[in-house]
């Protein structure tokens, strides 16, 4: 049984930073850069995550690990009860620093390993590291005159978080593509398809809608996940704006994974719409 060795390095899967922008109101919560925004751990080496304060003031932000399940329409929401799989997956990443105030333009670096138990079968063990600003202390407001009952004053968390998967033993995942049709978006033209996903990983990657006898994709989303609780998810594809009218007849879609020897062709499918 294959499992995570000294020596072995962290492999990272680098996508788009992600950047969460503080209400200028609240400046002195900061603006916060994260890079990469997934972290794929193949091996004990660890790696990094690097935060970046890009606001005009001091700031000051929580790091935890998270358990998010993915839903068949694509959203992570909060696990309350969490099962033997992700009691693991949060025992056996390990971070630190857990706080770091950071002034501005002042990279930090986040140490990231992962160690499993003696005995834990192969499969893939997922976390959501959320970076999550703190309000900097407030002067204690003056009372209002006459106020009557309790009174309340709302003050929004910033933050973001980023997938940190661990990989045990020889993972292998197939993905399909069907159902494509258009759809209404916010009133928008948008193409939906179904990703259907097989194996003990979770798939990764481009969605792009393709036009024979046009340059670029008609519609293309990235930074798409299919993760090992689904089986299946509905993705809507937005049209570009500039290729509306090219929005019929015979179309391609592709689902085209990043990896270390170049982008791999996980499903590809064609359709008509109408």
């Amino acid at each position: 049984m294959s499992r995570i060795s000294l020596g072995t390095a962290a492999r990272i899967a680098l996508v788009a930073p992600a950047v969460i922008v503080a209400n200028p109101a609240q400046a002195g919560m900061g603006d916060l850069l994260v890079a990469p925004t997934r972290v794929v751990l193949n091996g004990s080496r660890g790696t990094e995550v690097i935060l970046n304060n890009i606001g005009d003031g001091v700031a000051t932000y929580r790091i935890s690990a998270e358990l998010r399940r993915m839903t068949p329409d694509g959203k992570l929401v909060d696990v309350e009860l969490p099962n033997d799989k992700e009691k693991a997956a949060q025992g056996m990443v390990l971070y630190a620093p857990r706080k770091v105030t950071l002034p501005p333009n002042q990279p930090q670096a986040i140490r990231l390993s992962a160690r499993a138990p003696e005995g834990l079968p192969d499969g893939e063990y997922r976390v959501h590291m959320l970076f999550r600003a703190i309000p900097a202390p407030q002067p204690a407001a003056a009372p209002l005159k006459k106020a009557e009952g309790v009174s309340f004053q709302l003050r929004p968390i910033y933050g973001v978080t980023i997938p940190v998967i661990v990989r045990l033993g020889n993972l292998e995942a197939k993905a399909a593509l069907s159902n494509v049709h258009k759809v209404s978006e916010d009133g928008k033209p948008a193409i939906a398809v179904d990703i259907s996903r097989t194996g003990s990983r979770s798939t990764f990657g481009e969605v792009r809608v393709l036009k024979a006898g046009v340059e670029k994709p008609i519609a293309m989303v990235s930074g798409v996940a299919v993760y090992t609780e689904i089986g299946q998810r509905t993705l809507k594809l937005p049209v570009d704006p500039t290729l509306t009218a090219y929005a019929t007849g015979q179309v391609t879609v592709q689902y085209v994974e990043p990896t270390d020897t170049g982008p791999v062709t996980l499903a590809e499918t064609s359709a008509v719409l109408n």
